[in-house]
C-alpha cells in the first residue's frame, strides 16, 4: 500500500495522473472537493454539517475536512491513497501528518508536478475552448483571468508545502509539462516500479 500527495498548480495534470494510478495500481483518490460533495448529499451527520456550511457560502473548516479524510482512510484501500487537492496549507499538512500517525499510516512520496505558468494558463484556456467547440460544458473559471487568480492563491497558500515536504525528505519533483505518458513513467519510477 502506497500513500502519496500530488502537488502542483491548477491544471498541472494531477487529476489525470491520479486517475491513471487508480486504474493501474488500484489506489484510492481522495479529492476533497469530491468528498465534500459526496458528504453533502449523503445525509450523514457530517454530511449535514457540510451541507449547512456550503449552503451559507462559507468554507468548510480544516477540522471537518480532516474528519472526512479520517472516515475514508478507515474504510481502507488495497493500493493506498492519493491525496489530490489536500493539503493546501501548512496547517492542513500538519493535521494530515498527525492523522496518518494516529492511524499508523505514512506518506510514501509527495510528487510535485512542475509546470511553466504561461504554458499552464494557455493549456487551461485551450481546454475550455476545446470543450465548448465539442459542445461540452467548460468550467466557469477556465478563463485567463480566473486561472491567474487561482495560480496566485496556489502560490500564496499551497506552494509553501514544497519546502515543508522537501525538509521532511518526502518531496520528489517531475516535469509536469512532459507528455501524459512520460509523467506516468516518472511517477512509476518515483514509486519504485
Amino acid at each position: 500500500m502506497t500513500n502519496i500527495i500530488l502537488l502542483g498548480p491548477p491544471g498541472a495534470g494531477k487529476g489525470t495522473q491520479a486517475s491513471h494510478l487508480v486504474e493501474s495500481r488500484n489506489m484510492t483518490q481522495l479529492s476533497t472537493g469530491d468528498m465534500l460533495r459526496a458528504a453533502q448529499s449523503s445525509g450523514s451527520e457530517m454530511g449535514k454539517k457540510v451541507a449547512a456550511i456550503m449552503a451559507e457560502g462559507k468554507l468548510v473548516t480544516d477540522q471537518i475536512v480532516i474528519g472526512l479524510i479520517r472516515e475514508r482512510l478507515q474504510e481502507g484501500s488495497e493500493g493506498g491513497f492519493i491525496f489530490d487537492g489536500f493539503p493546501r496549507t501548512l496547517a492542513q499538512a500538519d493535521a494530515l501528518e498527525k492523522l496518518l500517525a494516529e492511524m499508523d499510516l505514512k506518506l510514501d512520496a509527495v510528487i510535485e508536478m512542475q509546470v511553466d505558468d504561461e504554458v499552464l494558463v494557455k493549456r487551461i484556456v485551450n481546454r475550455a475552448e476545446e470543450a465548448r467547440a465539442a459542445g461540452k460544458e467548460a468550467r466557469a473559471d477556465d478563463n485567463e483571468e480566473s486561472v491567474r487568480i487561482r495560480l496566485m492563491e496556489y502560490y500564496k497558500k499551497t506552494s509553501p508545502l514544497i519546502g515543508y515536504y522537501w525538509a521532511k525528505g518526502n518531496l520528489q519533483r517531475l516535469d509536469g509539462m512532459a507528455s501524459i505518458d512520460e509523467v506516468q513513467k516518472s511517477i512509476a519510477w518515483i514509486l519504485g516500479e
